[in-house]
């Protein structure tokens, strides 16, 4: 019987889902109805309608769907709408350091749509007290009083015990009130940060307790027995049931889904991605193959939460073009489908007759757009779709292709009123909106420290063609549109992986330290729907910080293929590597393997102000499949087996730290196991390094194949 994956992503305009093939990891089929904004249920009507017509139009049954996931834009729409609940604080403390908790806890208004803010109000429960139980009570039934729906519990160092805050939110859940504890959103500490965070989650508890329950009650009416997942916002899934504990990381969900289609389908090393829409486009910087991650905020206030880091700029296939004095000074943020006008390219010839150009103001306040009065009194947007097809950066298989004799005839008035051929008119406004982009573009490049010479642009969304060919020509980049394009939103989400992150601050973390916070991550993601034995952990360490994390994966079942499985000849991974380095497929060869992984590397010559050479040894580490996952200008390789591994980390200690004025600088290693890369860079101390690797190499067997990989703490290793 053939077995599927859901995805589903619930968008502002549109819901689409598509089934994947579970084996083949194909797309199989798509569907989309309009986003049920409007429905009794909200959106979770349309999630049920969407996976009935999907089931219907690609004949699956319930028991042939394996796992089904939605993305949702509930939490998001409700903080921008200001849709949420009054939160009650009980602060938890004693003496001097309560009296500072409560005004760390004071969270007043936090403002969220114009004219609307999140509202929360106070009470101090003293721990030191006889009759705990009793003030929680008491301080619960004045919040309530004071209109608060859900409660957040919030003490000081609750990171490092955490049991008067669970046990007062267990008081709040006996009594049917929905509640967050302040160490249940972050383990980091920082009271101010970490109840702010509680109380967003808290704010949009109910509203989300409702819906989840009602889309659970759905899918299992359709007899799908799967259990049913929801998008985070760093690119992961978890459970319903989580979701109605920490509904937060929902939040800005919607743009994570098309980064994990691009992640999982398009095997996307290191580049930039962009998810172009119809009035957007949502950027964000891949490196090493994963996503760039970072704290959201909320009302302007920094959170806890950990988000992909996506940029949006109203800049989409539908942005109109900005006139003054009859010229195109600008692209966007206004599009076609806010202007309410049909696109000037997705119409046929003959109905653009006598096009006039004409100027609307789509909402009060705004400038003037660009537009075309037919001869039958019909008006058609300019778009930046139209532009992109009249200059050929819209192929026929592309989403985005129209019909280019109909723009043509649309853009000639703007074009004669510029003096302009219509193509160099076009031209003018892709410049545009590629100086919009390109500086979001820029900002990523920079902030992560991306090498020019080997990014990729990689476009999705239905808008991609009209964005990402003629941008990766301005930055001199190669790109690519992904593949099914269109519908990579719900692609990522029948893919997404299982996710859980715990962070926490220690000074000098010990062995025992960083076992601990890795089995809580693991622990989370088991808790979040993983099945235990596809769990993988990833513990990394920030000495500026002095911060931990412990990123979690796996899946919610035991997959017997990988959706980047399939495996590629050492010659095609070699060609790989010589087109990423820009050299002959002569000068490659494989340095090392374990058999998941290979090591291309090539001896280069790199002249330096014409007066001497620099050897460098570069190398390219490739999966199985063809996917870049670490990409060094200049690295050292070694490989031996697991029982081995304490003496070649002590021989890369030794032979390539760093000693001068300033001290010691160790390498940066990589720890290569299996399908594991486990990065060991940026530490203090040998001890610390032997900590981390100590923690990848349990449970591994002595004869298994590792390949060790340094680079020196003081070269510009990119590329």
């Amino acid at each position: 019987m053939k077995q599927y994956r859901v995805g589903i992503d619930v968008g502002g305009t549109f819901t689409d889902a598509v089934a994947i093939d579970h084996e083949t990891f194909e797309l199989v089929g798509s569907v989309k109805i309009p986003t049920t904004h409007q429905a009794k249920e909200g959106v979770a009507a349309g999630i049920v309608q969407v996976l009935h017509k999907l089931m219907d139009t690609c004949h699956i049954a319930p028991e042939q769907i394996t796992f089904i996931a939605h993305g949702t834009t509930q939490a998001t729409n409700a903080l921008l709408e200001g849709d949420v609940a009054k939160v009650g604080i009980l602060t938890l403390g004693s003496g001097i350091e309560g009296r500072k908790a409560k005004a760390d806890t004071t969270m007043g208004d936090i403002p969220l749509a114009a004219g609307k803010a999140l509202t929360s109000c106070n009470a101090f429960v003293n721990t030191g007290g006889e009759h705990f139980d009793e003030s929680v009570d008491g301080a619960i039934d004045t919040l309530r009083a004071q209109g608060a729906e859900s409660m957040v519990v919030s003490e000081a160092f609750s990171v490092d015990d955490p049991r008067n805050e669970n046990r007062a939110v267990a008081r709040c859940l006996a009594r049917g009130v929905p509640a967050t504890a302040g160490n249940d959103v972050s383990k980091l500490y920082g009271l101010k940060v970490r109840t702010r965070t509680a109380v967003i989650n808290a704010s949009i508890l109910p509203k989300m307790l409702e819906a989840a329950n009602m889309t659970e009650r759905s899918i299992q009416d359709a007899k799908i027995t799967a259990p049913l997942m929801v998008m985070r916002c760093d690119g992961g899934v978890m459970t319903v049931d989580e979701v109605r504990s920490r509904p937060i990381l929902t939040i800005l969900s919607g743009p994570a889904a098309g980064v994990a289609g691009a992640l999982m389908y398009e095997k996307l090393s290191d580049g930039i991605f962009m998810e172009v829409g119809g009035t957007s486009t949502d950027i964000s910087c891949v490196k090493d193959g994963s996503v760039m991650v970072k704290y959201a905020e909320v009302g302007g206030h920094k959170t806890y939460l950990n988000s992909l880091d996506v940029r949006t700029v109203g800049i989409g296939g539908g942005s109109m073009v900005e006139l003054r004095d009859g010229r195109a000074v600008d692209v966007g943020p206004r599009s076609a489908h806010i202007a309410g006008l049909p696109y000037e390219c997705y119409t046929e010839p003959e109905n653009i007759v006598d096009p006039v150009l004409c100027g609307i103001r789509p909402m009060d306040g705004d400038p003037e757009y660009a537009c075309i009065e037919t001869a039958s009194g019909a008006r058609y947007a300019l778009t930046l779709s139209g532009a992109a097809n009249l200059c050929g950066y819209v192929k026929p298989e592309h989403y985005a292709a129209g019909n280019v004799e109909a723009a043509r005839r649309a853009w000639q008035p703007l074009a004669d009123r510029m003096g302009m051929t219509v193509e160099a008119c076009a031209r003018h406004v892709l410049a545009l909106s590629a100086a919009k982009n390109g500086k979001v573009v820029e900002s990523l490049i920079r902030d992560y420290g991306l090498d020019r010479e080997t990014i990729v642009f990689v476009g999705g969304g239905g808008g991609a063609a009209a964005v990402t060919p003629h941008l990766a020509e301005t930055f001199h980049v190669p790109f690519r549109i992904a593949k099914n394009a269109a519908v990579i939103s719900p692609i990522g989400v029948a893919l997404a992986m299982v996710r859980d992150m715990v962070e926490r601050v220690c000074m000098k973390p010990t062995e025992a330290d960083l076992a601990a916070i890795r089995r809580e991550a693991f622990e989370k993601a088991v808790q979040s729907g993983a099945a235990p034995d596809s769990i993988t952990v990833k513990v990394e360490l920030d000495t500026q910080t002095n911060k931990i994390r412990a990123t979690a994966t796996g899946t919610t079942e035991l997959r017997t293929k990988d959706p980047a499985a399939a495996k590629l000849s050492d010659d095609a991974l070699r060609q790989i590597a010589a087109d990423s380095m820009k050299v002959p497929v002569e000068q490659v060869y494989v340095e090392a393997s374990n058999g998941y992984y290979r090591v291309v590397s090539a001896d280069l010559v790199q002249k330096h102000l014409f007066l001497f050479k620099k050897k460098r040894h570069s190398i390219r580490l490739i999966d199985q499949s063809g996917v870049i996952r670490l990409q060094r200008r200049s690295a050292y390789v070694t490989a031996c087996r697991a029982a081995n591994w304490k003496s070649a980390v002590s021989a890369m200690l030794e032979d390539y730290t760093e000693t001068n004025d300033g001290g010691s600088a160790l390498p940066n290693l990589y720890l290569v196991c299996g399908s594991r890369l486990a990065e060991l860079c940026g530490l203090q101390s040998s001890e610390q390094i032997f900590a981390l690797a100590g923690l990848e190499m349990q449970a591994v067997g002595p004869e298994t194949d590792l390949i060790l990989i340094a680079t020196m703490a003081t070269e510009n290793q990119r590329g």
